[in-house]
């Protein structure tokens, strides 16, 4: 029966009030005040666009890996092409395609849906949405600035790839859930893969919350 799966449960909640805190570059911090269990709780989050990941593999079984430079931990460090869903209106595989050619210089005929999380439920309402992208080919450079402009690409096979998350050499988790999602699903036969576009509840601009 449906519940008896293991499965996260929608929950929700009457927001009293609710502001940005603090108004940043990038995203904001938001103060919510919530009744929950008979209390009255206030909590900051980090206020997140939300954002989307690509795992590009080829003929070969081959993912398209790209290595840039993070601040937060001053690192050049191996990743999947991702980004933010920060432009009104657009579409998330729109947005997980115009990413792996801004980002990789790649397009692809196939998409599929492969795993989705949040990245820190605990402080932020990032949810994070990663496709599988098949039937590659290689289109113009994209010109690329700031930390985009040094992008390293190479493509690495999936199974050199789980062997460097078992070893703990890589440490993005984007691309640690996705290499580990993808072999499961290749396992299966690629069973377990969605349509592109199923809905997204846990997006942040669906999230089921009254005020």
């Amino acid at each position: 029966m449906l519940e008896d799966l293991l499965q996260d449960d929608v929950v929700p909640v009457h927001v009293t009030a609710s502001d940005v805190v603090y108004d940043g570059a990038i995203w904001n911090v938001r103060r919510d005040s919530f009744g929950y269990n008979g209390a009255s709780i206030t909590r900051e989050y980090i206020d997140h666009p939300g954002a989307v990941a690509v795992l590009a593999l080829d003929e070969r079984d081959r993912v398209l890996l790209i290595k840039q430079y993070r601040h937060p931990t001053g690192l050049r460090g191996w990743e999947i092409p991702a980004g933010l869903l920060d432009v009104t209106g657009e579409n998330a595989v729109v947005g997980a395609q115009r990413e792996l050619a801004e980002e990789a210089d790649v397009v692809a005929s196939e998409w599929s849906l492969l795993t989705e999380f949040y990245t820190s439920p605990g402080g932020s309402n990032e949810a994070i949405r990663v496709y599988l992208a098949r039937g590659v080919s290689a289109v113009a450079a994209f010109e690329r600035t700031e930390e985009e402009a040094d992008i390293e690409l190479r493509w690495v096979s999936l199974d050199e790839c789980v062997d460097a998350v078992m070893a703990r050499r890589i440490a993005n988790p984007i691309l640690i859930l996705s290499i580990l999602a993808a072999q499961v699903a290749r396992s299966r036969g690629w069973s377990a893969l969605a349509p592109a576009d199923l809905p997204w509840p846990r997006h942040p601009r669906n999230r089921n919350t009254t005020a």
